[in-house]
């Protein structure tokens, strides 16, 4: 080591500190003395890298532990300065940036991990699982619309054509409406993303089209773009597609107005146009027992516990005409493969017309009235939501549908309600510049039954039109609840909380099999005392631990059994009351339940004994995602719950056992992956989206699934959370086609085993899980009768499949 002595000295001694400091288990201080000696001394990089590593990862743990998240993150951020290629360093970035809701730039992390170490498993793994938030899986199917991309192109064709020589382009996505717009011959083209990832796949793909010299694209958001600092000047076209299921969602009403005010010529020139050009909104009741069960209590009993003391329990969608930030305002379906169908209980309505060429209509949107629609009930049944869709207005000639009968990549925005019948009073509002529905009133023999029990004079005169009609929606399909006012007693779920509360056969399975193991262990001890002739403490319980993800009522249902302390990992004190509560009225002594969190430092260390000198009869894992997939490092918190039970006590579930089936589905191909040039108008875009294809399809409802089975279901592989020794890292399985065709997908669901008689399926129609598919690369072609080869393998939670067809050369890997 050349140059000043001093400065070498100080080289030395900072490295032999950081060396002594790392012994002594000083991380942050020999965090300090390395940084130090690899700004001063790059070359020895190479020689300290393995042991700096360590060191940053022991130091950023023990800030993450006393919540020093800025620290933290600065601490890697100073590391990728020094190593900005490291593959290791970038994925730990991604996973405390995603343990802190950050799924964005975790994804960003994992790939470019990815890039740098394409077979780096632990990278993969982590981008895979979200990769659903980095490039969003609506991207494939609106791609892969050839159709909607089409109605598009001819529009922007026909406006420049008629002199919109200047485009801006606001969420551009891929770029595919900016490209549409250069090769009808604007002039120029400008373009702005908001997303870092998808803004740089956006570059990515001008270039491969030729026209990253002939687009502009800004890294920004189109409300914080000025003339002539960021476009030289005023253009006469906007295209966008930033709207949502219910229209409004993606901010398409604030960014137009900006647009119109400051990066749009005036509609007066002649020129300056939005496309789209407008929005009608549609709206339906109907009755659907699937999102009911989403949505709102649907049984009386959960487990043999009575809910009649729960109090108000729904899920967080629910819209009002006073906008609530804790609150969603809809969620979204795609009723045509909604699970158990739905059923129409009022003819399609109109809810809002919106010229999206008008910058008065534009702004005084939120300030509309609320608008009173009464609706004749043409089938009597149970109101569960209001459904809506809409029809874009590209221009004067065409227009898109999201309508549930077409064949459209649009899901339709779901208001949910509460049950009525007769004639239906609906409120449509935009308050907030989000559409809101409410249905507020029933109209039965002249008289209104309000659904939300407010006493509200100024609804039993004639109402007044109100010029917001957007607004009216919003609030008309919010106000479909039995009670909009919130007592002490209310508590939010998430939808798939809600759906696990009403899953009755989940319960059920639960309460039998710790009933069951109870019995067992009263009788092991009984055995005990005779024995050796010693009375056993009576008020000695049996300790169930429960470490279920979000809200959980099996620590209620074990301390029902009698005997038994329960701990629940409910964290949310809301929540907590609501056990509190159901506890108190099912007679359950107020010491037999308690929530483990407040005797735990942190949740990473959850599964440890309940004391000293006790071990746990049972541990209860959630071991599935409402997703479809294991959870992640299930089997290391099995390995460690098996240490923590006592002899005879049992983790729930003992075993998991994974099913699947071939299925042949072009669906699913579709919302993978971009299917070539000719759905993109011939831009080449596949290559750069697709690489954000994920090998495993999530949230998926196999029971509506259009698609061709091709074998009958087949055990694919056995998790043994009780048996060590039973397990494998990968196992070959043989599944006779029965049917000829294209194998596309492999979907694949749980059997998820309590002990070795009773189980519950993740595949049933009361379900709260959802489904997953290992979606092939390569169709692969079979006959009937033919053998197909599957290499199932998991690793760290994470299953992947291979496919070939017995005696057929093998596949790479999903």
């Amino acid at each position: 080591m050349k140059g000043d002595p001093a400065r070498n000295e100080l080289v030395s001694s900072s490295l032999e500190s950081a060396q002594q400091c790392l012994f002594n288990q000083d991380y942050g201080t020999a965090f300090v003395h390395y940084l130090l000696v690899l700004n001063l001394a790059p070359m020895f990089k190479d020689f300290a890298k393995d042991s700096f590593r360590f060191t940053l990862f022991k130091w950023t743990e023990e800030l993450d532990s006393v919540g020093r998240i800025q620290d933290l993150f600065d601490c890697y951020e100073q590391a990728l300065e020094l190593f900005p290629a490291d593959e290791v360093i970038l994925n730990s970035m991604g996973e405390h940036l995603f343990r802190m809701g950050f799924r964005d730039e975790a994804a960003g992390h994992f790939h470019k991990a990815l890039k740098l170490r394409p077979d780096y498993p632990e990278a993969r793994e982590n981008f895979y699982r979200v990769a659903n938030w980095l490039v969003e899986r609506w991207h494939f199917l609106m791609l892969n619309d050839h159709g909607r991309n089409r109605k598009y192109q001819q529009a922007i064709q026909k406006a420049v054509q008629s002199g919109c020589n200047t485009v801006l382009d606001i969420g551009t996505g891929t770029g595919i409406l900016g490209m549409c717009a250069k090769k009808a011959g604007a002039a120029e083209v400008y373009a702005c993303e908001l997303s870092k990832t998808m803004y740089e796949l956006a570059c990515e793909v001008l270039a491969a089209n030729g026209m990253d010299g002939s687009i502009k694209i800004l890294h920004m958001k189109s409300l914080e773009m000025e003339v002539p600092k960021d476009i030289p000047h005023k253009v006469s076209l906007v295209v966008t597609e930033t709207v949502d299921a219910g229209l409004f969602g993606e901010g398409i009403i604030e960014s137009l107005i900006h647009a119109w005010h400051h990066l749009l010529l005036p509609p007066q020139s002649a020129t300056g146009r939005v496309i789209p050009a407008g929005a009608t909104v549609f709206g339906m009741a109907v009755e659907s027992a699937e999102i009911r069960r989403h949505h709102r209590l649907c049984v009386s009993e959960v487990g043999s516990l009575s809910m009649s003391a729960a109090g108000e329990l729904h899920s967080p969608v629910s819209c009002s005409s006073e906008p609530d930030d804790s609150m969603e305002p809809y969620t979204t379906e795609r009723l045509s493969r909604l699970p158990g169908g739905y059923k129409s209980l009022t003819e399609p309505f109109t809810a809002l017309d919106i010229d999206f060429n008008n910058v008065q209509e534009l702004e005084g949107l939120s300030s509309r009235e609320v608008r009173r629609i009464h609706l004749p009930v043409t089938q009597e049944g149970e109101l569960d939501a209001l459904a809506v869709w809409f029809q874009l207005h590209l221009d004067e000639e065409s227009s898109l549908s999201t309508g549930p009968q077409e064949d459209t990549c649009w899901e339709q925005a779901i208001y949910p309600v509460h049950s009525t019948k007769d004639e239906l009073i609906v409120e449509v509002s935009c308050r907030d510049a989000y559409l809101r529905l409410c249905s507020v009133a029933v109209l039965r023999d002249g008289r209104e039954i309000r659904l939300d029990k407010r006493l509200d004079s100024q609804h039993c005169e004639n109402p007044v039109s109100n010029p917001n009609p957007e607004a009216e929606l919003c609030s008309a399909l919010a106000c479909l609840k039995t009670d909009q006012n919130q007592t002490k007693d209310y508590s939010m779920l998430e939808c798939s909380e809600m759906a696990l509360l009403n899953n009755h056969d989940y319960h059920k399975s639960f309460c039998s099999a710790l009933t069951k193991l109870i019995s067992q262990l009263k009788v092991k001890w009984q055995n005990q005392e005779r024995r050796s002739g010693d009375q056993l403490d009576c008020s000695d319980l049996f300790y169930v631990l429960d470490v279920s993800e979000g809200f959980s009522l099996l620590s209620l249902i074990a301390a029902s059994r009698g005997h038994v302390k329960a701990y629940s990992s409910v964290e949310k004190k809301k929540q907590q009351e609501v056990l509190k509560r159901l506890a108190r009225s099912n007679n359950i002594p107020e010491d037999h339940l308690e929530f483990w969190l407040n005797h735990v430092e942190d949740e990473q260390g959850m599964l440890q004994r309940p004391s000293r000198e006790k071990l746990w009869s049972a541990i209860i894992l959630d071991c599935v995602e409402t997703c479809g997939l294991i959870r992640q490092k299930l089997m290391e918190k099995a390995s460690l719950a098996r240490c923590l039970l006592e002899e005879g006590g049992s983790i729930f579930p003992a075993k998991i056992v994974v099913h699947g089936m071939l299925v042949e589905s072009d669906t699913l191909l579709l919302e993978s992956a971009v299917q070539g040039q000719e759905p993109t108008l011939g831009f080449n875009i596949a290559p750069f989206i697709n690489q954000f294809t994920v090998p495993v399809h999530v949230f998926l409802d196999f029971s509506t699934l259009e698609c061709r089975h091709l074998s009958e279901s087949a055990e694919l592989f056995v998790l043994d959370l009780m048996n060590a020794t039973a397990n494998y890292t990968d196992r070959e399985v043989k599944v006779r086609a029965t049917s000829g065709g294209r194998i596309t997908a492999i979907p694949f669901w749980y059997h998820i085993y309590l002990d070795q008689d009773i189980s519950v399926s993740t595949f049933s129609q009361n379900s709260h899980w959802k489904q997953a598919a290992v979606v092939l690369q390569q169709p692969l072609e079979v006959q009937a009768g033919d053998w197909v080869c599957l290499t199932v393998k998991l690793h760290k939670s994470t299953i992947s499949m291979t496919a070939h067809v017995a005696n057929a050369p093998r596949p790479m890997e999903q």
